[in-house]
């Protein structure tokens, strides 16, 4: 599946319009929002046209369809069909059904049993409104137990999707954090599972005649778990398909170049420390100048020459680290941040 934020050209950020919703001389702003929201963001199924006519998504799956045809379709029968293929094709792919995975974290009586999607029957708002302490925006809900869609996504893509409109700076924050972590997550590679678990059974299976019980029931559980952990492995078909037919797993439109963040970090705080980030290390240099300064009052200064050295040194140094984080064709990576 599908992650994505998608931009909307001329848009306030989350912050303006949770600053706008919260002013009480703003309510035809509110109002423009939730009438926009309404009419972009479907939450429960279309109504049936009761107009008799016949489709292909009647008797298979409505996403294995192509949907309306608009060429071959005539034009006053082509919005009840389409009507009537959008009321069949949500009803099959938003309505959720619970399963074992909604009550993944539940954890029994007396806790309630809550679905973890936060889809419910009772989750039914007659009108969108806005809570003026908070600025939340709830929108109108006529049944809690379907994912919230857009009609002209839906139709086009097919396929079962949840929409989500960010109002505020904290909601942008909380996606944008599982969006990072969901795409980031460490998952073993099929290849390498069976690799190592190969070279786990024969290891196991070696014989040795010194072997007691005891270690041949252990080898036995190790070579249980390595087969349990391969077969718990989540796969897509899509997945299971690049790797049966050698081909590539992720695409990319641009080559990157690899940059060493605590080099780079380490550098930059070099040439300009940051007094934000390092008042706890200043506050020690302030106390470091200042029994530094004691001892120059009692030992004298340094020599001229040693001053003239560790310039030297420093600039020396200065050098290997600016070269050091050059990239190809010597060109500053700081330039492109």
């Amino acid at each position: 599946h599908c992650h994505m934020l998608i931009w909307l050209e001329g848009g306030l950020n989350p912050n303006e319009i949770k600053d706008r919703i919260l002013q009480k001389d703003k309510q035809n702003f509110k109002d423009h929002l939730l009438r926009y929201l309404e009419d972009t963001i479907s939450t429960c199924i279309p109504e049936l046209s009761e107009e008799h006519v016949s489709m292909p998504s009647q008797t298979v799956h409505p996403c294995s369809t192509r949907g309306v045809n608009f060429e071959k379709t005539e034009n006053d029968l082509l919005e009840t069909m389409r009507k009537k293929d959008m009321h069949l094709l949500a009803k099959k792919c938003q309505t959720h059904r619970h399963s074992k995975t909604c009550w993944k974290y539940w954890r029994g009586p007396p806790k309630p049993k809550e679905c973890r999607f936060n889809l419910d029957e009772k989750n039914v708002h007659p009108i969108s409104f806005t809570d003026p302490d908070t600025g939340e925006i709830t929108l109108k809900c006529l049944d809690g137990l379907v994912n919230h869609f857009n009609m002209s996504i839906l139709e086009a893509m097919r396929c079962n999707m949840d929409i989500k409109f960010i109002g505020s700076g904290p909601a942008a924050k909380v996606i944008l954090y599982y969006i990072t972590d969901y795409i980031t997550k460490s998952q073993l590679k099929t290849h390498v599972a069976l690799a190592a678990m190969e070279t786990a059974v024969h290891k196991l299976e070696a014989y040795n005649p010194n072997d007691d019980d005891c270690t041949l029931r252990a080898k036995k559980m190790l070579q249980k778990c390595a087969h349990s952990m391969i077969s718990h492995q989540e796969l897509s078909a899509q997945q299971v398909c690049l790797y049966l037919m050698d081909f590539e797993d992720h695409f990319t439109s641009h080559e990157y170049r690899h940059l060493y963040w605590t080099n780079f970090e380490s550098f930059i705080e070099k040439c300009s420390p940051s007094p934000e980030c390092n008042r706890s290390s200043m506050a020690d240099d302030t106390t470091a100048e200042t029994t530094h300064d004691h001892v120059h009052d009692t030992e004298g200064t340094l020599d001229d020459e040693d001053d003239e050295l560790n310039q030297d040194q420093r600039l020396r140094h200065q050098e290997q680290q600016r070269l050091a984080v050059r990239g190809p064709h010597h060109t500053h990576i700081a330039a492109h941040l």
